[in-house]
């Protein structure tokens, strides 16, 4: 133990480096580099060589755009297939309840989240990048597209509408509603993915960065409970409108607790059985996720339960409680979406596009890392783009990935895409054969799944004590995300919350950290004298750190704090000397005034006394006169010109990142104002891009040349440091 400690000091003592080399400044450095010749090309030779085709990049595109061409080929059978089947069967089981459940979110009828989980999700078997995320409803994207419905078609339009026909049939009220709202579903769907697919060919991918992750859990979490709320008239079985847009939580509360008498005692009974099971289920596979093979498939238990009792004690008819109802056998043919109604959900699309594809591409990365392998987030964006623009000619509303699924479709064994499209085909199987079983299901059943798998997002409300330890903006993105999105609707808290996001960026650069660096002694390194006790200022030096660029809403803030940090103020020490110049002018005229006096009192007492006696008296006066005015020279010499102990201010630009045109203007102006004081400005570490927008702001010139910048912060400091003493000397 002692050799092994031993040979550690040995090695730390003998880690060291030692240059000897000349100080670098700009100007010097770049006379000795030798820059790469570049031959810039013109606009076009670069449309004409991005339209240049080969075989080798036209095979490139099309694997880039159909990434099953590259995977499927090289599929291993024997060490992939029964994962991917376990996997897809799985997950499967867990698709058929939830598109029935989501599809009550979407508030449309719960076949179309049938049709929804099949579609897209076969799709993007062939498009899609990530081999373990599940495509398909969402409670957060599904809760979106209700709102968008229900605000498109409220219940009051279609109700007055049908009325004045003398439509009396509930049952032909409800499915005139629903039709409407599954236009308005489609449409918007049709549209998120024109909208993906767009940003996706033009590699927009990064937008999703603007969706940081304080704001998507504060965003999810609000949308939970606008989900919760949502699903309570389902679960107690009570007839409440629909709400959304602004406060639709608060309404659609008190429109459940003003009909709270009217409770289907049925209902409830049957979906607190469902919530018990669901909540030991999710229990179970969690403390025994290691012994058991595969997760107990508690929701298709529940919804195979809920509709053998129903159908069974007939539940509908004797107790009144509501069913999934009709489920059409068979696939419906492909129909165009409703154009006219584009302009109207566009801004919706927009978010629900973004939303969509931040969650997907997220969650896919997850895996991505995990399991050592890549995708593309543009790629992804064109996946999910297919997906819902093509789904929706087959009447299935917008999609993205789940977290729940995907985490069962990774922890069963799921290798590939494949187990995505076994679970499309199982969902496929209900809609063809066996989907009129389901038509007893109760919808509290739909409730209580929806309901559990809100647990995850819910436990999100402990972000708040985690960012409140870690970082309060953060914390503040979280709560305004929440806050927005609960009560302005999550379209419009979405915007909010994007918006308040980039605006903690720009307080952030406007109120940066100021340090005044100092060096260890004997090292190249420098660091905060504020933070550790060994670091020393160097005498005569002042350096000047901000974490921040510099730009036009930080600028006068940069000169500020540059001036309380390093106690010397141009605009002070310049002042001070006008008003020390007048001072002293002032008591020379006085010094005059009184030396004039005295010599016109000597030449009064001359006419009054003998000359040859008063020589004496005249001498003594003219000494007087003479040391009044000395002690002016005096008090001259002795005025000091406001004088600093501070030689060189050094600025620290390794954290500066780009510098704009006014950023440019306000560093000219403190090297010259500090010049005029005589101490001299040096810029260190600054990086080439920024270099070279500072030469297209023609910053440079006479006075401020290159001389004034250093590759490093020790380079500046040694360079002011030998100045120093040539000036002294």
């Amino acid at each position: 133990m002692e050799h092994a400690q031993e040979h550690e000091a040995c090695l730390e003592q003998t880690q060291r480096y030692c240059v000897e080399r000349q100080i670098y400044n700009q100007e010097l450095l770049q006379g000795q580099l030798h820059r790469r010749e570049r031959t810039p090309q013109t606009l076009r030779q670069k449309i004409a060589r991005s339209c240049r085709c080969s075989s080798k990049k036209a095979k490139s595109h099309l694997y880039s755009f159909l990434p099953i061409l590259k995977w499927l080929p090289r599929y291993p059978v024997k060490q992939y297939l029964l994962g991917d089947i376990i996997s897809g069967i799985s997950t499967g089981v867990m698709q058929l309840p939830q598109g029935l459940a989501y599809a009550l979110l979407a508030a449309v009828p719960p076949v179309f989240g049938l049709y929804s989980s099949f579609y897209p999700v076969f799709l993007y078997t062939f498009f899609g990048t990530s081999k373990h995320i599940s495509i398909g409803t969402f409670a957060v994207i599904s809760m979106m597209v209700g709102g968008v419905a229900v605000r498109q078609v409220p219940d009051e339009i279609i109700s007055v509408g049908y009325n004045s026909t003398n439509v009396t049939d509930s049952l032909d009220y409800y499915s005139a509603r629903d039709i409407k709202r599954v236009e308005v579903a489609v449409t918007l769907a049709f549209l998120s993915g024109i909208i993906q697919l767009c940003l996706g060919l033009l590699r927009f991918g990064f937008v999703a960065i603007y969706l940081t992750e304080p704001l998507v859990r504060g965003f999810t979490t609000a949308a939970a409970v606008h989900v919760f709320t949502s699903q309570l008239k389902y679960f107690l079985g009570i007839k409440t409108n629909r709400y959304s847009g602004h406060l639709s939580v608060v309404y659609s509360i008190a429109a459940v607790l003003s009909k709270i008498t009217t409770t289907n005692i049925a209902a409830l009974i049957v979906g607190l059985t469902c919530v018990g099971l669901l909540l030991i289920g999710k229990e179970i596979n969690l403390r025994f996720k290691k012994k058991l093979p595969v997760p107990i498939p508690m929701e298709i238990i529940v919804v195979i339960i809920g509709t053998g009792v129903s159908a069974g004690m007939n539940l509908r008819e004797s107790y009144g409680v509501d069913v999934v109802g009709n489920i059409p056998q068979g696939l419906r043919p492909p129909t165009v979406p409703d154009i006219q109604l584009m302009r109207a959900v566009f801004v919706d699309a927009i978010a629900i596009a973004i939303v969509g594809f931040s969650m997907a591409v997220s969650m896919a990365k997850i895996f991505a890392l995990k399991h050592g392998y890549t995708i593309d987030g543009n790629q992804e964006l064109i996946a999910l783009g297919i997906c819902n623009s093509v789904g929706s000619f087959f009447r299935s509303f917008s999609v993205t990935c789940s977290m729940s699924r995907s985490l069962v479709q990774e922890s069963t064994g799921g290798k590939t895409q494949i187990a995505g499209a076994l679970s499309s085909v199982m969902v496929l199987l209900v809609l063809v054969a066996i989907g009129y079983l389901f038509e007893p299901l109760p919808q509290t059943v739909l409730a209580a799944i929806v309901m559990v798998n809100l647990k995850g997002m819910f436990k999100q409300f402990g972000d708040i004590m985690h960012f409140w330890r870690t970082s309060k903006i953060e914390l503040a993105i979280w709560v305004v995300a929440f806050v927005a999105s609960l009560f302005l609707g999550l379209d419009y808290g979405l915007l909010t919350a994007v918006a308040f996001a980039m605006i903690t960026v720009i307080y952030r650069t406007q109120s940066p950290q100021y340090r005044i660096l100092g060096q260890i002694p004997d090292t190249d390194i420098y660091c905060d004298v504020e933070e550790y006790e060994e670091v020393k200022e160097c005498p005569g030096i002042k350096i000047f750190q901000a974490n921040t660029s510099l730009y036009f809403a930080n600028s006068e803030s940069y000169t500020s704090a540059l001036k309380k940090k390093t106690g010397v103020d141009p605009c002070a020490v310049l002042a001070a000397r006008r008003k020390a110049r007048k001072r002293h002018a002032r008591e020379k005229k006085a010094a005059a005034e009184l030396g004039k006096k005295a010599t016109n009192d000597v030449e009064a007492s001359v006419k009054h006394e003998i000359a040859n006696d008063d020589l004496t008296v005249n001498g003594k006066f003219a000494s007087a006169d003479a040391g009044v005015q000395d002690m002016s020279l005096d008090e001259c010499k002795h005025f000091v010109e406001a004088k600093t102990n501070i030689h060189s201010l050094i600025l620290d630009f390794t954290p500066v990142n780009f510098v704009d045109s006014v950023g440019a203007k306000t560093l000219k102006s403190v090297i010259k104002e500090y010049k005029e004081v005589d101490v001299c400005v040096c810029i260190a570490s600054c990086s080439g891009p920024v270099m070279n927008e500072l030469t297209r702001l023609n910053f440079f010139d006479n006075i401020v040349t290159r001389e004034l910048l250093f590759h490093s912060l020790h380079d500046a400091v040694l360079a002011c440091q030998v100045k120093d003493r040539s000036a002294s000397q």
